[in-house]
C-alpha cells in the first residue's frame, strides 16, 4: 500500500501535469489570424534573411526556446535583461545562447504592424520553428497565444535547466516533471544534430569521468581520440561540432552517431542506458530517421505548452528585454 507521502507526491505531479495541459489548451494555431495576420510571414522573412547569411545562429535560437520553456515555462523570461546581471540569460549555462537581437528584430517588426498584440514568448516559439526549417529541418504548426512573464531569476536557470552531464534518471525525471514523455526526451535530444559546443560542456567526460582523471568507458575509443585532439586537458574554450559533418543541417545523423557511442555530451550517451530511449534511438538510426521530422514537430508543440501564461496572466511586452 502506498504511503501518504507517496500519494501526496503523485497528486502534486498530476496537478502540475494538468496545469500544463490546461494552459496548453488556451493556445491555438492561428491565434493572431484576426489581430496580426501578417505575423508569421513577417517572422519567417526575417529568419530566412538572417540564416542565409549566418546559419550558425540557427542552433542557439532553437535552444533559446528550449531554455525558456524548461526554466519558468514558455513565457519569454529568458529574454529579459538585468543591469545587475541577475536574470536567466546571465547564468553560465546560457552564455552559449546567441541571436537575441534576431528576436528583438522580429518583435520590433511585429510592433510596427500590430502594436501591443504579439508576445515575445510567441515570437520565440515562431523563430525556433523557422530557424529549424531554414536549415532543412521539419515544419510544424506553432500554437500561439502565450503572454510574457514578469519574472526572471538567474539561480533558477542554474538549477532547473537539465545539464549536459545529466544521467538518464535525471533526464527522465526532468522531462516527466514538465509533462513530457520519454519519447519526447529522445526526440528533442535530436536537436543536437545542429550546433557547436565548447569543450567545457563535456571536458570531464574525457578527462575526469569518475573523479579519477579517467575517460567515460562507454564512449567509442576512436571518437575519444578525435575529441582529445580538439580539447586538450586544460582547454575549456575550444569549439567542437555537435554532429560532425552536418552540424549546419538538421537531419537524423545524430541518432546514428549516438548509436555508435559517439554522443558528445553525457546526456547523449545516457540515451543508451534505458530500454525505451535506446529502442527509439536505434529505430531512427536504422530507418534513417523515418519518423524523426514528424516526431520532432509534435514534441516541440508539446514543449511549447509548458506552464504557459495565457488570457489575463502576464503581459505583452513592447520590448522583449524589459518588463512593460
Amino acid at each position: 500500500m502506498a504511503s501518504i507521502s507517496t500519494l501526496f507526491f503523485q497528486l502534486i505531479t498530476l496537478a502540475f501535469a494538468f496545469n500544463i495541459v490546461a494552459n496548453g489548451q488556451s493556445l491555438k494555431v492561428g491565434y493572431y489570424q484576426e489581430t496580426c495576420p501578417d505575423l508569421e510571414p513577417l517572422v519567417k522573412e526575417i529568419v530566412d534573411q538572417v540564416i542565409s547569411i549566418s546559419p550558425t545562429l540557427a542552433p542557439p535560437l532553437l535552444r533559446m526556446h528550449f531554455h525558456d520553456c524548461f526554466v519558468r515555462g514558455c513565457d519569454g523570461s529568458v529574454l529579459l535583461e538585468s543591469p545587475a546581471k541577475k536574470y536567466e540569460k546571465d547564468a553560465d549555462s546560457y552564455l552559449s545562447l546567441r541571436g537575441f537581437e534576431i528576436i528583438d528584430q522580429a518583435k520590433a517588426a511585429a510592433e510596427k504592424v500590430c502594436p501591443g498584440v504579439v508576445s515575445c514568448a510567441d515570437i520565440l516559439a515562431l523563430v525556433a520553428r523557422d530557424v529549424t526549417v531554414a536549415v532543412k529541418g521539419p515544419f510544424w504548426e506553432v500554437e500561439t497565444g502565450r503572454r510574457d512573464g514578469r519574472v526572471s531569476i538567474k539561480s533558477e536557470a542554474l538549477h532547473k535547466l537539465l545539464a549536459p552531464f545529466s544521467n538518464i534518471s535525471t533526464l527522465k525525471k526532468g522531462f516527466k516533471k514538465r509533462g513530457l514523455s520519454v519519447k519526447d526526451l529522445v526526440v528533442l535530444s535530436g536537436g543536437h544534430t545542429i550546433g557547436i559546443s565548447h569543450c567545457s560542456s563535456f571536458h570531464h567526460h574525457l578527462y575526469n569521468f569518475t573523479g579519477r582523471f579517467d575517460t567515460d568507458p562507454s564512449l567509442d575509443s576512436k571518437y575519444v581520440k578525435k575529441l582529445k585532439m580538439k580539447c586538450k586537458p586544460r582547454d575549456q574554450n575550444s569549439i567542437v561540432e555537435m554532429d560532425p559533418g552536418s552540424y549546419e543541417t538538421f537531419d537524423e545523423s545524430y541518432f546514428r552517431l549516438v548509436a555508435k557511442r559517439r554522443g558528445l555530451f553525457e546526456s547523449d550517451v545516457a540515451l543508451l542506458d534505458d530500454i525505451e530511449t535506446k529502442a527509439y534511438l536505434k529505430f531512427q538510426a536504422l530507418s534513417h530517421g523515418s519518423t524523426f521530422f514528424e516526431d520532432f514537430g509534435e514534441s516541440m508543440v508539446k514543449m511549447g505548452r509548458i506552464n504557459v501564461l495565457t488570457d489575463k496572466e502576464g503581459e505583452i511586452r513592447s520590448v522583449c528585454t524589459k518588463v512593460y
